[in-house]
């Protein structure tokens, strides 16, 4: 066997190696390695993270796993009781690490873009300082296509788009001006953002410009780090206050008895994530992960397109594949 052959062979062995993970991992194999062999989230005790939509689901479980870890947090959303709640628990779990003036409680919404500016000082002005920002807040949808109207559009685009990017810009400036230029940012997006699914145009938009809107800064502020967070179907409520096809109206639904994954480990990889300053990760149960790497190459793409119709998909998201 010649060079040339035995190089290819193992090409070929590394490939299959790697598509294995894709099915076996809930998550993307460089944040799986790095969550076991990487930095790990202890490494970021002592740091400031300000993690907005804080009060549920994916928020939530960041904040436990970052408070546990003895890291101090700036905690928002618009239901105050709930981030009480969140601050009993944080402290509980940081053993000690975290004491009350640790963990600040920030009700915030995220929608009146006037008040982001007075929120951002009341987290410099309590702690002196800032890490990172979590953009976490954010809705998302079931809908026909043809049936949503153009008002939605610009309800979950000034939610889930601008209202992130205007907090985003605020902290930025901040940094470039008093950080020498160096920060953190965290953005939750979406597998939908990679690799589109049915019934949710507009949050599929939403999340693709996302990216793109962050992607564009790793370009033009090389010493902010930059990371762009694309869960898939996670066991929240999220589904209750989905937006719909309608203006003002939310889906209701419930993911009780789907296989999803849970808001913990959520957590846990979005937390190693950060520490580990990936640029891109996302996370899963099977097979939706397979499905986001076989979105990234285009024949697959193509593969998928044409034999995985929209209602496979659909239960696939649903969790029910």
């Amino acid at each position: 066997m010649s060079s040339l052959e035995l190089l290819f062979l193992l090409l070929i062995c590394c490939f299959i190696i790697y598509v294995i993970h894709w099915i076996i991992l809930d998550c993307n194999v460089e944040l799986w390695y790095k969550t076991h062999f990487g930095v790990p989230i202890s490494s970021m005790r002592g740091q400031v993270v300000w993690v907005t939509g804080a009060s549920s689901g994916i928020g939530r479980g960041l904040a436990l796993v970052l408070a546990k870890n003895g890291i101090r947090l700036a905690i928002s959303a618009r239901r105050e009781h709930l981030l009480d709640s969140l601050k009993r628990e944080c402290l509980e779990l940081s053993n000690g690490l975290l004491s009350e003036s640790d963990v600040l409680v920030l009700p915030m919404d995220m929608l009146k873009l006037a008040d982001h500016e007075k929120h951002f000082q009341i987290v410099i002005n309590h702690f002196g300082r800032l890490d990172v920002l979590v953009n976490n807040a954010g809705r998302s949808q079931r809908a026909n296509w043809e049936e949503i109207k153009i008002d939605v559009d610009h309800e979950l685009f000034e939610l889930d788009v601008f209202s992130v990017m205007n907090l985003s810009r605020i902290v930025v400036r901040h940094f470039v001006k008093n950080c020498d230029g160096h920060g953190h940012i965290a953005v939750t997006s979406s597998i939908a953002g990679l690799c589109e699914v049915p019934f949710s145009a507009t949050y599929c938009a939403a999340k693709a410009a996302i990216n793109s809107y962050y992607r564009a800064l790793c370009l033009e502020q090389r010493n902010i780090d930059v990371t762009i967070f694309c869960p898939g179907p996670i066991a929240t409520d999220f589904l209750q206050e989905a937006f719909t096809a309608e203006p003002g109206q939310k889906h209701g639904g419930s993911t009780k008895g789907q296989k999803r994954m849970t808001s913990e480990r959520c957590g846990v990889l979005y937390a190693s994530a950060i520490a580990n300053k990936l640029n891109l990760s996302f996370c899963a149960m099977f097979p939706v992960v397979f499905l986001a790497y076989a979105c990234q190459y285009s024949i697959f793409t193509s593969i998928f397109r044409r034999f995985l119709v929209k209602g496979t998909l659909n239960r696939i998201r649903e969790g029910k594949i």
